[in-house]
């Protein structure tokens, strides 16, 4: 009897060795299953973890591998560990549909190196815009100074593109920027991919020939825009036409002199033929020059020659000026001080309107402030088959100041009453899309049609064959950067007085990138994630009651059940007995 308990006891024993052997062999092979097919179930309202569909045609049409790499590895504060997570988890979404075709790290660039490779190692991720972010992490007893890079840097095929994973927000917390900053991560690394895939940049047109924007005050957009396109200047007056083959949009920026029937006619067949445009017009003059000199000035007509054509399309530029409560500040001597110096104190300025975009369209969805100079409101028009988008609109506190305008400094000491500005949300900025019909149908005599066709090989077309778009703004300062002695150039959208930087260079990218690209993924931009932020107050109110539930609760429902375990065994073997 002992002995065939023992071999029972023996038996029992190889069998609990089994079974603890095929459930570690079934974890291990889950777990490595894991890492190779990720799945998971979007339970969120708001689909946060669902990607576009753009984004998933592009991923499944990739034709090569792309790796990347992202820099953030290593011990950071809680939200920067969380911006890494959400990056891991899109990354991971983003492999669901590429598979082998995306690899993607997270690396320590400087870990295990010397200072001198350090400094290298720098200054070769900064070379490939990959640039750091300094924070001040407090400790228990001190503070100390932390250098990270929240950046990850795509490569393809040879080419390389650095992805900034943190946005900036103006009047956000930062639980809210980080928030944001996850909103964007899809359409940021999925239009790193796509732009990448790309065999050649598409190339641009810049209009010249009407005192159009051209030098330092421009230097930042050419830099930015060469990072994506082929730009070149076409000197309108001396070109028969404009070349649609080879350009797939031109920007006219800030045009100061009239526009004769000539060169609006190369602009309309250009439209006609399927180009893009991109406007940025002032209609009125606004000279800061004199403003500086004598504290104000009268607004001048450029007389630009363009009404008709603008009309054509379906819109019309104002004369006007857009005054916006919403707006920047300028320095104002209030004063002087005891030693002399003079008392500076920054105050608001209507003409310099910040606009706030609450369209849901991709271009300006989740996009933080824009400024503007001097802006005019746009009106639109009904057209059968031509439909309007309205980007940008002042804010509810607003109103339009007739052309001639006097605008004078002696406003600024004022601060702007709300209860004045009762013309609210004048629109300043439009995307015009749809069957477009020329300015010139009917208006040209047959012997130059004739010309056109026989000697220059060139077809009039009174209309669009298919879908085309351009984009309005009635803003010509939108694209321009400043300069100054001490600091050099700046970027768009950057102003100096109060240090803040607008996203005027993401809108006018965008604006671009919708004209340009047909397969856009500006689709992505759509996503919103809903910030869910604890009660503080009930959380410290409720403290010990949730930590019972969440502590307690768990150990009490362990005890029933070995409880119930323990009872229902003892009563089973004592009935076999």
């Amino acid at each position: 009897m002992a002995t065939n308990a023992s071999q029972k006891r023996k038996q029992q024993q190889r069998q609990a060795v089994i079974r603890l052997l095929i459930m570690t062999a079934i974890l291990v092979l889950v777990n490595i299953l894991a890492s190779y097919y990720h799945k998971g179930f979007d339970l969120t309202n708001e689909k946060r973890f669902t990607l576009s569909d753009a984004t998933k045609r592009m991923l499944k049409d990739m034709k090569d591998v792309a790796v990347v790499d992202v820099y953030l590895k290593g011990k950071f504060p809680a939200g920067f560990q969380r911006l890494s997570e959400a990056t891991r988890e899109r990354l991971r979404s983003f492999k669901e549909y590429a598979g082998g075709r995306l690899i993607f790290r997270f690396t320590d660039p400087f870990e295990g190196r010397s200072e001198s490779e350090k400094a290298q190692i720098a200054k070769s991720l900064y070379e490939k815009g990959v640039e750091p972010v300094s924070l001040n992490v407090r400790g228990s007893d001190n503070s100390s100074e932390q250098i990270i890079y929240p950046y990850a840097l795509v490569q393809y095929r040879g080419r390389h593109q650095a992805v900034k994973l943190l946005e900036n927000h103006l009047g956000m917390t930062p639980l809210e920027v980080l928030n944001y900053s996850e909103s964007l991560l899809e359409y940021k690394l999925a239009s790193a991919i796509h732009k990448l895939q790309k065999a050649a940049k598409p190339r641009l047109g810049y209009i010249m020939g009407h005192g159009e924007q051209l030098g330092p005050h421009t230097w930042d957009l050419f830099q930015t825009l060469k990072q994506h396109y082929f730009v070149d200047t076409i000197d309108l007056t001396a070109e028969y036409r404009i070349n649609d083959a080879v350009y797939s949009a031109i920007i006219i920026n800030k045009p100061t002199q009239p526009f004769d029937e000539k060169d609006k006619f190369k602009i309309d067949q250009f439209i006609m033929h399927g180009g893009r445009v991109l406007w940025a017009v002032d209609m009125l003059r606004t000279p800061v020059d004199t403003l500086q000199e004598t504290g104000q000035f009268i607004t001048e007509d450029y007389g630009l020659n363009l009404d008709d054509q603008f009309f054509k399309y379906g819109f019309r530029i104002n004369y006007d000026l857009v005054e916006d409560v919403q707006c920047n500040q300028i320095p104002l001597i209030t004063g002087t001080m005891g030693n002399g110096q003079p008392q500076i104190e920054l105050r608001p300025w209507t003409f310099l309107p910040i606009f706030t975009p609450t369209s849901k369209h991709p271009i300006v969805h989740n996009m933080d402030a824009i400024m503007g100079q001097f802006v005019s409101s746009i009106d639109t028009m009904k057209n059968a088959g031509i439909y309007k988008t309205i980007l940008l609109t002042s804010s509810n506190y607003s109103r339009s100041t007739a052309h001639p305008a006097r605008v004078s400094l002696s406003m600024v000491r004022y601060n702007p009453d709300p209860k004045l500005f009762k013309n609210p949300y004048r629109p300043t900025a439009v995307l015009a899309e749809g069957k477009f019909y020329s300015l010139f149908n009917n208006r040209m005599p047959a012997s130059f049609l004739n010309l056109l066709r026989d000697s220059l090989k060139y077809h009039f077309k009174p209309h669009v064959d298919s879908f085309n778009s351009m984009i309005v703004i009635a803003d010509g300062d939108i694209m321009l950067n400043g300069m100054s002695r001490t600091r050099g150039f700046s970027e768009m959208g950057y102003w100096e007085y109060t240090q803040s930087l607008f996203a005027n260079k993401n809108f006018i990218l965008n604006c671009l990138e919708y004209l340009t690209d047909p397969n856009s993924l500006l689709e992505a931009r759509n996503k919103d994630l809903k910030l869910r932020l604890l009660d503080t107050k009930r959380a410290k109110d409720e403290e010990l009651k949730w930590q019972f539930i969440n502590v307690g609760v768990p150990i009490v429902l362990v005890l029933i059940f070995a409880s119930a375990y323990l009872f229902f065994r003892k009563r089973r073997y004592a009935v076999k007995a």
